[in-house]
């Protein structure tokens, strides 16, 4: 079996759970390959007995490795579609961050996550992506996001208006500090922390939401993912922020987003025993009863 390991830091915390997965790995006899900047971070902390190999792009992933383990955070897990691309290489997230609503697998279940993918007791979880249409190179070649796009305004406390279509057809003219559209994973992320909904993996629905509207009567909508969203920002300023996941641009107010589903899923190894319910109860304590 072909391992690849992507990440971005070590600290004191995290270098056991590292050795961990690499003694792990070579215990059964996995080839293992190492994202460069990852493998040049660790390896004066980490001992390797066997070959590693290291990769630098996504070139170097595709047809060649069985699984990707992202070691972190969530943020190091929306890195990695930067290297599986379309690839359809599974994803297992471990979480050595803080939260881990996407590295859904702890530190304690490390060797226990890897005899279950050796043995095929795990699941493949299907997620969508948007892709921003148009301007096609906005992001480059990487204009697909797996949690949200987002449209916010920069330095000026002055608010914006975003005027959102769907399929041609005019939503609303938002005032407010910006807006979100989020995927069913990423309703769980910024979308959430400015009152959308939760929304479950594979409803296929995308959710607008707009970021401290300045209109009490306003609310999230939720659209199929089938929709083609259009926005045009305006405001005082000429210039706002428009971010895909972790990655961010500069657009002006002459610009035009187009948004639409992306014809491409990411997938994400799930244990047996985990489910979206139970991580949002356990991770974001949703329902925490006194009487429960």
């Amino acid at each position: 079996m072909n391992i690849a390991l992507f990440g971005k830091t070590i600290s004191e915390d995290t270098k056991p759970y590292i050795q961990q997965i690499v003694n792990k790995l070579e215990a059964v006899d996995a080839k293992i390959m190492v994202f460069a900047p990852y493998y040049y971070t660790i390896k004066s902390e980490i001992v390797f007995n066997s070959e590693v190999n290291i990769f630098d792009n996504h070139n170097d992933l595709r047809d060649k490795v069985d699984f990707l383990f992202s070691i972190g955070g969530d943020g190091t897990l929306l890195e990695t579609l930067t290297l599986v691309r379309d690839s359809g290489i599974p994803i297992i997230g471990i979480n050595v961050g803080r939260l881990g609503f996407l590295s859904s697998i702890s530190k304690n279940e490390i060797c226990k996550a890897i005899d279950n993918i050796i043995s095929g007791d795990y699941l493949i979880d299907k997620r969508s992506l948007l892709k921003i249409k148009e301007p096609k190179n906005l992001f480059g070649e990487l204009n697909y996001g797996l949690n949200e796009f987002s449209v916010s305004r920069r330095e000026s406390a002055s608010l914006m208006v975003i005027h959102v279509y769907v399929d041609d057809i005019f939503l609303n003219s938002y005032w407010a500090d910006g807006i979100i559209v989020s995927t069913p994973t990423g309703s769980t992320a910024y979308s959430m922390s400015c009152g959308g909904p939760f929304i479950t993996p594979g409803s296929k629905n995308f959710v607008i939401t707009p970021i401290a509207t300045h209109n009490l009567t306003v609310r999230p909508v939720v659209i199929s993912d089938n929709c083609k969203i259009r926005i045009k920002a305006e405001g005082r300023d000429k210039n706002f922020f428009v971010s895909l996941d972790s990655r961010f641009e500069k657009i002006d107010s002459s610009m035009e987003i187009e948004i639409e589903k992306c014809d491409f899923e990411v997938n994400l190894v799930q244990l047996e025993n985990k489910d979206f319910f139970s991580a949002i109860r356990e991770k974001l304590k949703w329902g925490l009863d006194v009487r429960n």
